[in-house]
């Protein structure tokens, strides 16, 4: 897997959609070669990214990611497979364990016990994607559809977990491909992540996960212009107490440390700190979502590693 983006609506496209397209037309030219999309309340970001996956052939897409609440497996297993088919193999599944209060807002309801509900979500998807079939009941979820489950074109389907918590951590080594962290720093990586997530795999008899580290990313040559709005756009996560592990463990001040800020090289030099502590893959997330030309630069270094 190429060094991915994260690629963001342009907050005065006409139709979101068009937009995204020629964003990942663009980026592509530019030599990128994996893009990601984020899930929130607007767009379906599968089945985007299925599209751009079609409309770009060769790009990796994949999402970053899509809470499984509400989601029954079976259905994100459905979206997952028609995105994989569409882009003819160049789909990952990004999948996270949500946030309770967005949920009990946008859904009217929340659900509990939810590292519980990550393995038996894995166990229907991976049956689906492995076996082509699923017969499971669960004390969170069941599923045994009496029509066929497997679609062609739809896998092999690589899925990765959000996973920060120890327990988490220990799900998705046992029954995902890997995990995609946000604000996680190389030491967090280095000791905590990657023997977590190592030692479940193993131990389940499953290949060792990918770490697919998610970087914030501001290139500037004003470090403390953007130092400034690293910490006015990262600060919530401090309130957050998996996050607030992170930057203890880091030995930081605040969020904002965990971002890579500065002119290009320095940049570069920054992310490979996360490829040295372990993670094989990095993804740049743009901090400042307004600017175009700022995302075209980010775009250029993940084009260079």
């Amino acid at each position: 897997m190429a060094t991915g983006i994260v690629l963001f609506p342009a907050p005065q496209a006409v139709n979101v959609v068009d937009d995204l397209i020629a964003q990942a037309e663009r980026a592509y030219a530019l030599g990128v070669r994996q893009v990601w999309l984020p899930q929130q309340f607007d767009y379906d970001a599968i089945a985007l990214a299925g599209l751009l996956g079609a409309v770009v052939p060769g790009l990796g897409v994949g999402t970053l990611v899509v809470p499984f609440n509400p989601r029954h497996p079976l259905i994100m297993a459905q979206m997952a497979q028609t995105a994989q088919a569409a882009s003819h193999g160049n789909f990952s599944l990004g999948v996270g364990l949500g946030s309770r209060e967005p949920e009990r807002l946008a859904f009217g309801a929340s659900w509990p016990n939810t590292v519980d509900r990550l393995r038996e979500h894995l166990t229907v998807l991976r049956s689906i994607i492995e076996t082509g079939a699923v017969d499971f009941t669960g004390e969170q979820i069941s599923s045994s559809p009496a029509w066929p489950v497997k679609l062609s074109g739809g896998t092999p389907l690589p899925v990765y977990v959000a996973a920060m918590g120890p327990k988490a951590l220990r799900v998705t080594g046992e029954l995902a491909d890997g995990t995609l962290p946000y604000l996680a720093g190389p030491r967090t990586i280095a000791e905590f992540i990657e023997p977590t997530v190592a030692k479940a795999a193993a131990e389940a008899g499953r290949p060792k996960p990918k770490i697919i580290a998610a970087v914030p990313v501001l290139v500037s040559d004003d470090v403390d212009t953007a130092r400034a709005f690293a910490i006015q756009r990262l600060s919530f996560y401090e309130t957050i107490p998996s996050y607030q592990k992170v930057i203890a463990r880091e030995g930081l001040a605040s969020t904002a440390d965990l971002a890579a800020i500065g002119p290009a090289e320095s940049i570069r030099r920054q992310l490979q700190r996360y490829l040295d502590a372990g993670a094989t893959d990095v993804v740049l997330s743009p901090l400042d979502r307004q600017d175009v030309v700022a995302a075209e630069g980010i775009w250029a270094v993940a084009a260079s590693l």
